[in-house]
């Protein structure tokens, strides 16, 4: 089936600093000099910071493999 993803599916998964600070387990300042390093997969929508989730799960996967 050959589906096309609308812009609501896009964004559905979009996470902001204290969402990502509360999953990460982390400050939100921690997130912000995540940021800063450009360390994190991040953009800004509106002026804000969002994250989407399945890109922060593969960083961290990546995080975690590294360091295995």
């Amino acid at each position: 089936m050959n589906k096309k993803r609308s812009q609501g599916d896009y964004f559905t998964h979009l996470m902001d600093i204290r969402e990502v600070a509360r999953y990460l387990g982390v400050h939100e300042m921690t997130v912000y000099k995540l940021l800063k390093q450009s360390y994190i997969p991040a953009f800004k929508l509106g002026g804000q910071w969002r994250f989407k989730k399945d890109l922060l799960d593969a960083w961290l996967n990546e995080r975690m493999r590294k360091s295995a």
